[in-house]
């Protein structure tokens, strides 16, 4: 059976389109590899264009034999329907100058229903309202441990929810939130619509609207002495309640450095970029991250986290934390113009062969979007040095987008994955790799890096061996049930629309994931729209920030 793939959200007039004919590879099916003649009809049901379906080879990761259609050439917007060559309907999709706009608007929106600590009011949530959650205070791990009386309380309202739990990270929080910044930095007009938040119209964008609500909470995770706590979370996961029934006690867990750098950095981003509207806010921000940096100074070796005995709640675990240290250099530098954050920024970028990642894990690449992106208050004499830095950044992601390209030009789906990279969250690495490609783009203006970039967008909305669209509630074939307490708690038969989920995963490690998914199962394929399984279907803030980056770069239209 011939199976049609094809981006769900829709392909831009002048952007690259290709959709995908597959079939499983047997080899009793050889005769079939030849390539095939497809019709394409207009919405009026006229045929506007007859296409080769050429034949690209075996994908390994899918064991698909594939076959391209490029419609690149076809620019009228409406429906597209594809035919093979006896006139049955293949699949179709739709051709929009507004397809990553919509995009990017509904996976913004999505953070507002990750909020914490206020009522979700029917008229920004519709359906989706809520009451309002999780507005106790918190007491650190070491008190709550000795059941101390009289603990020092905390208040931590706020904030998002980290992901389809109710706890909330710093290190996740502030890669998500660098991610949407500078997507809003780099791509102003992709973020001019209201997201229809309770701050919307005001003259604030929407984006950064949101980003403020998490930020605001953030600068609450630094203790007195500038330390920053790691999580924010109870002992063990919530029930699949809905928030407001979740009455477990919040714990402030010890801090840690990576924590503190991540925090220095995304405050010092923050104070540049919010002091045209919230100057108070972008100096205390500022203020925050630098007694953040001096208690990293004070503490140079790596302190690490592991969760204590007892708390199943995300660990956020990291064996070094010099990438994080490299980024709030970066940052910090180029929002003061200090000589002393070069001089950390040139040491630990000399550790750093490869400095293009941008997930939590690694940051690094958030230090080079800062130095090549950001602006820096210029003193001559250190301007020559600061070059070196950006040259680094500079050819580091460009070679690191060539890697990419390589291996997405062998996939038949155009994804740049190996068949080894099937992991928990391979959609985040699929998204963050576009970014890299977006910026070697934006480097070079080369076409190549904004194809292949949108190709992973392709990938993430529906041109992969599972067919789905892997945004909830985007697409004819979108995730419907994901691994969130709260689209499983609330009653609807809806799912809130425009969170990615994790995608496939070739090592699940939950039991149900484990148990329907056979050991033969090629790896693009280890996907199911279960709930129950959280190493497949899971959201969290920092798989939507990449694909905001990128649907509001391809919304951009910069070619």
């Amino acid at each position: 059976m011939i199976r049609f793939y094809a981006n769900q959200a829709g392909y831009l007039p002048k952007g690259r389109k290709i959709a995908v004919l597959a079939q499983e590879n047997r080899v009793d099916e050889m005769e079939k590899m030849k390539d095939k003649k497809v019709s394409l009809w207009n919405e009026k049901g006229e045929q506007t264009a007859v296409k080769q379906a050429v034949y690209a080879g075996v994908d390994e990761s899918a064991e698909d034999k594939v076959w391209h259609i490029d419609f690149s050439d076809l620019t009228e917007e409406g429906t597209v329907t594809f035919q093979d060559g006896e006139g049955a309907v293949l699949g179709s999709c739709i051709i929009s100058s507004k397809a990553y706009h919509t995009l990017n608007q509904t996976l913004c929106k999505a953070l507002y229903f990750q909020r914490c600590g206020m009522a979700l009011e029917e008229t920004f949530a519709g359906k989706f309202r809520r009451c309002t959650c999780h507005t106790g205070t918190a007491v650190r791990l070491e008190d709550y441990l000795k059941r101390k009386e009289n603990a020092k309380q905390y208040e931590v309202t706020g904030g998002w929810h980290d992901a389809g739990d109710y706890g909330r990270y710093t290190t996740a929080a502030a890669t998500a939130l660098a991610h949407m910044i500078y997507a809003q930095q780099l791509f102003p007009e992709s973020f001019t619509e209201n997201l229809n938040i309770p701050e919307s119209n005001n003259a604030m964008p929407d984006v950064l609207s949101e980003c403020l609500y998490e930020l605001r909470w953030l600068l609450k995770m630094q203790m007195e002495d500038g330390s920053v706590c790691h999580k924010l979370t109870s002992m063990r996961h919530a029930n699949f309640v809905m928030p407001c029934e979740d009455k477990r006690q919040m714990i402030l867990f010890p801090a840690s450095t990576m924590a503190a750098a991540d925090f220095a950095a995304v405050m010092a981003l923050a104070s540049r970029v919010y002091m045209a509207w919230e100057p108070a806010f972008a100096a205390e921000a500022e203020a925050a991250a630098v007694r953040a940096w001096d208690w990293l100074m004070q503490h140079p070796q790596f302190i690490g986290f592991e969760n204590p005995a007892g708390c199943n709640t995300g660990g956020y675990e990291d064996t070094s934390d010099l990438d994080e240290r490299l980024w709030a250099a970066a940052e910090l530098y180029v929002t003061t113009g200090n000589a002393a954050y070069l001089d950390k920024l040139e040491d630990y970028l000399k550790t750093n062969e490869n400095p293009t990642d941008m997930g939590w894990v690694d940051v690094s690449g958030l230090a080079g979007l800062s130095c090549l992106f950001g602006s820096k208050k210029k003193e001559a004499k250190e301007t020559q040095r600061f070059q070196v830095c950006q040259q680094k950044f500079r050819q580091a992601f460009l070679n690191e987008a060539d890697k990419i390209c390589d291996i997405a030009d062998v996939s038949g789906y155009f994804v740049a994955l190996t068949k080894e990279e099937y992991g928990w969250g391979s959609n985040m690495v699929v998204l963050n790799r576009a970014m890299i490609l977006a910026v070697a783009h934006l480097l070079t203006g080369e076409a190549r890096y904004r194809e292949m970039a949108q190709a992973q967008m392709d990938y993430i909305l529906g041109v992969n061996a599972t067919g789905y669209s892997y945004v909830t509630a985007v697409g004819t074939k979108s995730c419907q049930n994901p691994h969130n307490r709260v689209t499983v708690s609330d009653g609807i038969d809806e799912t809130i629309p425009g969170f990615v989920v994790g995608g496939p995963n070739s090592a699940p490690v939950d039991e149900k994931a484990e148990w329907l998914i056979t050991p033969d199962t090629p790896p693009m394929k280890c996907f199911l729209d279960v709930w129950e399984c959280y190493s497949l279907n899971e959201i969290t803030i920092y798989w939507n920030s990449p694909a905001i980056f990128v649907a509001a770069f391809l919304d951009a239209d910069i070619v």
